[in-house]
């Protein structure tokens, strides 16, 4: 059964041109959690008042989504597209654990 969903994954779609709603989803939502936890991350990291640096992180918010979501719509197959959601998710929220 494992195998099986790894291949539904793994195998790219028939029609390249149509991105799917897979990783349309994955898109839109893994890329706020990433730019959400990346923009928190960078807050905390900045050498500013956490209010200063606050603004800083909502400014540039939109940008982030927007080049997070390109950078995973763009996916080759569903499982690429899942594994660029999950790995920086994972990266940033081990980061803001260890910060916090």
């Amino acid at each position: 059964m494992l195998k099986n969903f790894y291949n539904y994954l793994a195998i790219p779609e028939a029609s390249g041109k149509k991105i799917g709603l897979f990783r349309t989803l994955a898109a839109i939502f893994g890329g706020l959690i990433v730019a959400y936890l990346g923009m928190t991350l960078v807050a905390f990291l900045l050498p500013m008042k956490v209010s200063q640096s606050g603004i800083i992180s909502i400014m540039f918010n939109t940008f982030a989504w927007a080049c997070t979501a390109t950078w995973i719509a763009l996916s080759y197959t569903k499982l690429s597209a899942l594994l660029k959601v999950l790995i920086p998710t994972v990266i940033f929220s081990i980061s803001l654990y260890v910060l916090y």
